[in-house]
């Protein structure tokens, strides 16, 4: 034990100190032996020695490793490590990692912030999804902040609308209501507000409230797209009227038309108007109608085609039908049809057939597959503002999606077309129209509402063989002319573009005989006793008693044979007590070549008569006839006791009438009444209606005459 204690005590010198101690203190045995003595003897001694080589290894193994380790930690410097790693550099490790990953969190979050301004969500159109659920979106630019005060208007008008709407909820709060049953469970916001207000005024007990709402409605032009639907979707039939009825309305206020079910395999358009018209009844529908109606249902395409052949020229002469025109087999049958259908829309018990047998979608069918046919759709609106005279078929008219289609069609470039839909919708209109504009009664001016009182009528009639519209069109001009001067200067109807911009506090109507029989290019075994002027004269007074003619002062305007009728109508209103109104109420007639006395057309051959004029109009038109006579001398008398304001233009150049023929169709001496001024024109029969420009002296003439005739009444 005390060898081994001595060896304990001075084992850091290493084993051979350790055995120089033993040979030094006189065992020298022990050192010659010393393998031997392992097992032999100084067994702790020995074991010392082991142990104290173990603990030599375990402490170069912990060297070995922080020598690893600061080599992974370092790049610099020569290999190896000459030096123990201290804890300073430990904390420098430390700062070093922090620093890294300080920076490496404040980059991430630089990025997720820029990347959060870069792509910014509108969370405002989650809100405006909840309007959507029938709307179609049309991109559209706002331009509201394109620049300064287009900025503060919008700014303002949030704020307007956020005073609004408290208001509302004060009102409602101290009237212990809620807003309205309608809009109560709407959270719209405050930039919402006005519209929802509007809406809810447009339901209003009060008619003035009602019809200023509408007229704001239209005038707003600040809504988005989607409110647009969103209005389209709550109006109701009235308001949805109205605003057809509003001067340049935008149309996304109207639904699109439904959905119109598919068609039966084979099926078309054609086969069903015939089948409407196979459904409606003959009874109280003259034998025209009667005849016309048979025909179209019996004809087919091909031999209705080849039947007509040749009545394209006079005598029989001409091509075949299938060769001499370009159009469509189909939609000629499709005109004739409709033409039928618009004179059994005039009776009023063949307008619920009409309608039961799903006329409206069938009419709406063949107005989008004949877009490109302006006289297949103005047929298909005459029918519609024919079934529009019931107020029991309005609403549904406005479900099969036709309100839409009028208030595109009132925008339309095309006189006649504009003035179709204008008549449809003022038949609709039963807030502020209380007239009905039955067939062949358009609506020059007004066609739209307006703020502007009505203080006069003036009414223009046509002769024979002219039409409401193309008669009193400006007077056409040459090839030369056309390349001088802009088309935009020409007008398809000057009482409308002019007059009414002379006189907007006129209403001026245009009237239109049932001319259009003789489209169809067939004789109608009853068609004559339709020409007759006291046949007409009887229509038409029961047409103006509809729209209301008679209740304010009236000027007439009548071209040709449309004089003689003017003449016919006020004499048998002189009879009718019902019409008295109408007689008093006229104040003034300007007369455009009418042949009082007859016309020297009557002694020319019988194939020029034919041409101008049917049979029963030229014997009435002979000269000298009786019955010319009698119109005549019967309208004088009535004419001078009460006092009528007469102007009468004459023509001075002959008409041409055919490649060799020219005539001077109404003679000074017959255009000249015998009363009120008479002014010769250098213009022949067609244009003496048809001024050549607005400062011409035809126009201004007749401007100064109907307005000296109203003076009195449109100057209050």
């Amino acid at each position: 034990m005390v060898h081994c204690s001595k060896v304990w005590e001075v084992k850091d010198t290493g084993v051979h100190r350790a055995m120089e101690l033993h040979r030094t203190k006189g065992r020298p045995a022990l050192l010659s032996v010393v393998d031997d003595v392992l097992f032999v003897g100084q067994v702790y001694v020995v074991l010392c020695v082991r142990e104290h080589r173990a603990q030599q290894r375990r402490r170069m193994s912990a060297a070995a490793l922080r020598l690893i380790r600061c080599r992974r930690l370092s790049t610099a410097g020569p290999p190896g490590v000459k030096r123990v790693l201290q804890w300073k550099d430990l904390r420098t490790f430390a700062k070093v990692t922090g620093a890294v990953v300080l920076g490496g969190c404040i980059f991430i979050t630089y990025e997720v912030v820029a990347l959060d301004k870069a792509v910014t969500i509108d969370t405002s159109a989650i809100f405006q999804e909840k309007y959507k659920s029938y709307i179609y979106l049309r991109a559209k630019p706002s331009d509201e902040k394109e620049n300064l005060t287009a900025g503060l208007t919008h700014k303002t008008r949030r704020e307007l609308h956020k005073a609004a709407r408290r208001f509302l909820e004060i009102s409602s709060r101290l009237l212990l209501q809620s807003l309205d049953e309608h809009f109560s469970h709407i959270d719209a916001d405050p930039h919402e507000v006005a519209l929802w207000v509007l809406l809810k005024r447009t339901q209003s007990a009060d008619k003035d409230v009602r019809l200023q709402a509408v007229q704001e409605l239209a005038d707003n032009h600040h809504w988005h797209d989607y409110q647009y639907q969103t209005a389209a979707q709550v109006i109701d039939q009235k308001t949805a009227v109205g605003l057809a009825r509003t001067p340049q309305v935008d149309l996304r206020f109207f639904l699109p038309p439904p959905v119109l079910p598919g068609l039966e395999d084979g099926a078309s358009a054609e086969d069903g108007l015939r089948q409407l018209l196979a459904s409606l009844p003959l009874s109280e529908v003259d034998k025209c109608v009667q005849y016309f109606t048979s025909l179209a249902l019996r004809e087919s395409t091909q031999s209705m085609a080849a039947q007509r052949g040749g009545l394209w020229c006079f005598g029989g002469t001409g091509l075949p039908y299938a060769q001499s025109l370009t159009s469509v087999p189909s939609e000629k049958v499709e005109s004739f049809c409709l033409q039928a259908l618009v004179q059994h829309s005039k009776v009023q018990s063949h307008c619920d057939h009409i309608v039961s047998n799903g006329g409206l979608q069938l009419l709406q069918r063949v107005y989008q597959l004949r877009r490109d046919s302006l006289k297949i759709q103005r047929n298909i609106v005459r029918i519609i503002g024919n079934l529009a005279l019931n107020e029991s078929v309005h609403q549904a008219i406005a479900q099969s999606g036709w309100v839409s289609v009028l208030a595109e069609m009132m925008q339309s470039p095309h006189v006649m077309q504009a003035s179709h839909a204008a008549r449809a919708l003022a038949n609709l209109d039963r807030e502020t129209v209380k007239e009905k504009y039955q067939d062949g009664v358009y609506i020059l001016h007004p066609q739209t509402r307006g703020n502007q009182p009505i203080k006069a009528d003036v009414l223009f009639i046509h002769g024979i063989l002219g039409a409401a519209f193309k008669t009193w069109r400006q007077k056409d001009r040459t090839e030369e002319e056309e390349a001088a001067e802009s088309r935009d200067d020409y007008t398809e109807c000057w009482p409308k573009s002019w007059l009414a911009a002379d006189c907007p506090n006129l209403r001026v109507l245009s009237v239109e005989y049932d001319s259009h029989l003789s489209d169809w290019m067939a004789k109608c075994p009853a068609e004559n006793q339709r020409k007759s002027l006291a046949y007409r004269s009887r229509e038409l007074l029961k047409k103006l008693k509809l729209a209301g003619v008679g209740e304010r002062p009236v000027v007439w305007v009548a071209h040709s044979m449309g004089g003689l009728l003017v003449k016919k109508m006020l004499l048998d209103a002189a009879e009718d007590p019902d019409m008295h109104g109408l007689l008093k109420n006229t104040k003034g007639i300007v007369f455009y070549s009418v042949p009082h006395h007859g016309t020297f057309m009557a002694e020319y051959s019988v194939n020029v008569r034919y041409l101008l004029f049917p049979s029963i109009e030229v014997r009435e038109l002979c000269k000298d006839s009786p019955a010319l006579h009698n119109l005549n001398e019967n309208f004088l008398n009535m004419a001078k006791e009460k006092e009528f304001k007469v102007l009468s233009f004459a023509e001075t150049l002959p008409t041409n009438i055919g490649p060799m023929i020219k005539i001077l169709v109404v003679p000074t001496q017959s255009a000249n009444l015998g009363i009120g001024e008479l002014i010769e024109v250098d213009v022949d029969h067609l244009n003496i209606c048809k001024p050549e420009k607005k400062d011409s002296f035809l126009y201004r003439r007749s401007l100064q005459f109907i307005q000296e005739a109203l003076q009195s009444y449109i100057s209050q």
